[in-house]
């Protein structure tokens, strides 16, 4: 049996648990008969992937390779792989760019089949470190299925820093923030907005988000969550929030279920 992820209990108090002993779980975790199979087969065969079509049409190798960018929901959707591989990332029109998600854009420039660029297939430090990448995320995925709060705050916990550091412009990263699902749950609900906001128009969006970042943090500046004690508060007001709403969400279908019963 491969191991699982131990959650001894939900909110602020299981994720100091997981953080005090994530390596040795990720560990634990990466010795899964499966996993090893995933990624050593990804690291022997990656290197004789010449085209799009290679990878493409070998799903497992588009397995891990999808899987180290979060974008494993994406793999029955060759049409869209296939295209945003051929496009790359440097034209102003290529389809990663407009897809308002900056995992794409990753993934594409990862592997280099777009015009003008080169081939990164063949660069087996930088396949290795895809594949344990993917390990990661797949113990992230396994993280989820007990507590997907626990698996929104790992994941944006880790991408929310990069965004943090990556030089765009503030508007940029707010935008980037609004594309990523799992990124922009944790904002959401850290700073008490709707999920309805999805609905408005993205200028719209844009000024709650940075209103209520302001209002809570100081500053609308995503930079700031490059500081270990920004992230942390923000972490830890959403996990606290999500908490509350699982809790409340909980109460009330219990008394509606005892509604029914009385009735």
């Amino acid at each position: 049996m491969s191991f699982q992820p131990i959650i001894p209990i939900s909110g602020i108090g299981g994720w100091n648990f997981l953080q005090s002993t994530y390596d040795k779980q990720l560990d634990s975790f990466s010795k899964s008969p499966v996993l090893q199979r995933d990624t050593e087969y990804f690291e022997e065969n990656i290197g004789n992937v010449k085209t799009v079509d290679d990878l493409v049409n070998d799903r497992r190798l588009l397995s891990v390779a999808l899987g180290a960018f979060g974008l494993e929901d994406q793999l029955d959707f060759k049409g869209l792989v296939k295209k945003v591989l051929q496009e790359g990332s440097t034209a102003d029109d290529a389809l990663a760019g407009k897809l308002g998600d900056d995992r794409w854009v990753s993934f594409t420039e990862t592997f280099g089949f777009g015009p003008g660029e080169t081939v990164k297939t063949g660069d087996a430090a930088a396949m290795k470190n895809l594949s344990e990448t993917y390990k990661v995320q797949s113990f992230e995925t396994a993280v989820g299925e007990q507590d997907n709060s626990m698996r929104v705050a790992m994941y944006s916990q880790r991408e929310i820093q990069v965004l943090a550091e990556d030089g765009t412009s503030t508007d940029t990263k707010w935008f980037n923030v609004m594309g990523q699902p799992a990124i922009r749950e944790m904002f959401e609900i850290a700073l008490g907005l709707p999920t309805s906001m999805g609905q408005a128009d993205l200028d719209t969006q844009l000024v709650n988000f940075k209103d209520r970042a302001k209002a809570m943090f100081g500053t609308d500046d995503i930079s700031v969550f490059a500081e270990p004690e920004n992230m942390e508060r923000l972490v830890n007001v959403y996990l606290a929030r999500s908490e509350i709403a699982e809790f409340n969400a909980s109460n009330s279908a219990g008394a509606t279920a005892l509604m029914l019963l009385q009735s």
